[in-house]
C-alpha cells in the first residue's frame, strides 16, 4: 500500500511542478496535434502545451488512485477550470488520502466497480434493447450510467432496466433525437472503389466531398470507401482533356486536411521543378521523388490529357487518383505514367474548374 501510495504522491508533484512551468517539461509528441488544439479549443500555443502536460500528469494520479482506493474509488474526472484532478470515493474517511495525493475529493454513492457492473449487465441484455435506446455508459461526473433514448421513448428504458435486474438508482435517462452513426474520415491516398469493382484512390478532401482523377470516376454508379461502406457519389468529372473529378460524401463520411499517413495538407500553393515531392496511393502507398516538367500533354489510349506535371514518382494501377504533396502543400492527382515517368493533373486547376475548396489541416 505504502508503494502506491507513493507513486501517487509523485504524480501529484509532478502535477505541482508541470503547472509552474509547462513548456519546459512537456514536448508534445504530435505537432500536427497543437494548430488543431489551437483552433477548436481557443487555445494559444502555450496554453495548448500546459493543458496536455497537466492533463498527462492528471491522467497519472488517477490511474494511481484507482489502485490505491480499490473498491471505494467512484471514479474521476480532469476539471478543466481548475486544471485539477477531481476523485470520488464512497467512503468518506478516504477523503484525506485523495487530497494528500494531490487530487479534490468528494463523497458518491455508487463506485466505480458498481457502475461498470451495471454496464455489464445493460451489455449482456443489449440484443433485447428497444431500438429507441441509442447509448449507455457510465458517466464519472454525475456518478451514474447515462442511458440515452429517443424523445417520448422513456418508457422503453424503463421496460429494459427491469429486463436486466439493474439497480434504476444508478441509471439517468436522457432523450435526444441525434442519433449516433458510423463516420469515417475521407483522407488523401485511402481507397474506394466504384460500382463494387474499380478501385482507385483519393486525392484530397474538398468542402463536402474529395477530388481524385476523372478517369476515376463514374456518374450514376455506386461509390464506396475503403471499408466498402457507401460513400456518396461523383457529382462531376472530365476526361480525357483534363483529369480530375468531384465526388460528394454522405454523412457517414468527415473529409480532413490530412492524407494518410497523417500529413497535415496546409495550401495548395504550386512547387517548382526540382523540388522533393511524394505520392500517397492505395496500391502503392507512400512513394516520393522530385517535380519533374510541367505542362506536359500525354496522349493514352483513352485520350489526350493536356497540362499535366511530370515526376519520377514511383506508382502502379489502383494509385491513380491519389494525392501528390510537397512539404505541406498539395500539388495535384496522381493519373497515370510508365515505367519512369508519373504524371500528375495539377491541383489548383482542377479546384478551380470544379469550384471546390481545399478542406487545410
Amino acid at each position: 500500500m505504502k508503494k502506491v501510495l507513493g507513486a501517487a504522491a509523485a504524480a501529484a508533484l509532478a502535477v505541482s511542478a508541470i503547472a509552474a512551468s509547462p513548456a519546459a517539461a512537456f514536448t508534445p509528441l504530435n505537432p500536427d496535434m497543437m494548430p488543431a488544439m489551437q483552433q477548436d479549443l481557443g487555445l494559444t500555443y502555450d496554453q495548448a502545451v500546459a493543458a496536455l502536460a497537466t492533463e498527462n500528469a492528471a491522467s497519472a494520479l488517477s490511474e494511481s488512485l484507482t489502485a490505491a482506493l480499490g473498491d471505494t474509488f467512484a471514479g474521476s474526472y480532469y476539471d478543466a477550470a481548475t486544471k485539477r484532478l477531481h476523485v470520488d470515493v464512497t467512503d468518506a474517511g478516504k477523503l484525506d488520502q485523495v487530497k494528500a495525493a494531490g487530487a479534490d475529493a468528494g463523497v458518491a454513492r455508487f463506485s466505480a466497480t458498481q457502475l461498470n457492473s451495471t454496464v455489464d449487465k445493460l451489455n449482456s441484455a443489449e440484443g433485447t434493447a428497444p431500438k429507441s435506446v441509442t447509448t449507455w455508459g457510465v458517466d464519472s461526473k454525475t456518478n451514474r450510467v447515462t442511458v440515452t433514448v429517443e424523445p417520448g421513448k422513456a418508457g422503453d428504458v424503463d421496460s429494459y432496466l427491469a429486463r436486466t435486474g439493474v439497480d434504476k438508482a444508478a441509471v439517468t435517462v436522457v432523450e435526444s433525437a441525434d442519433r449516433p452513426s458510423l463516420q469515417y474520415d475521407v483522407r488523401g491516398g485511402d481507397a474506394y472503389y466504384i460500382a463494387n469493382k474499380a478501385r482507385c484512390s483519393i486525392g484530397f478532401s474538398v468542402t463536402g466531398g474529395f477530388v481524385s482523377a476523372g478517369h476515376c470516376a463514374a456518374i450514376g454508379s455506386s461509390l464506396t470507401g475503403y471499408n466498402q461502406v457507401a460513400m456518396g457519389s461523383f457529382t462531376r468529372y472530365s476526361f480525357p482533356t483534363n483529369d480530375y473529378s468531384l465526388a460528394r460524401t454522405n454523412s457517414n463520411w468527415t473529409p480532413r486536411g490530412v492524407i494518410n499517413n497523417g500529413t497535415r495538407v496546409a495550401g495548395s500553393t504550386e512547387a517548382a521543378t526540382g523540388t522533393s515531392a511524394c505520392k500517397s496511393g492505395s496500391t502503392t502507398g507512400w512513394t516520393c521523388g522530385t517535380i519533374g516538367a510541367k505542362n506536359q500533354t500525354v496522349r493514352y489510349a483513352e485520350g489526350t490529357v493536356y497540362g499535366m506535371t511530370a515526376t519520377n514518382i514511383r506508382s502502379a494501377g489502383g494509385d491513380s487518383g491519389g494525392s501528390i504533396i510537397a512539404g505541406n502543400q498539395g500539388q495535384g492527382l496522381l493519373s497515370g505514367g510508365n515505367s519512369t515517368t508519373m504524371y500528375f493533373f495539377p491541383l489548383n486547376k482542377a479546384l478551380s474548374a470544379l469550384g471546390a475548396t481545399l478542406i487545410r489541416g
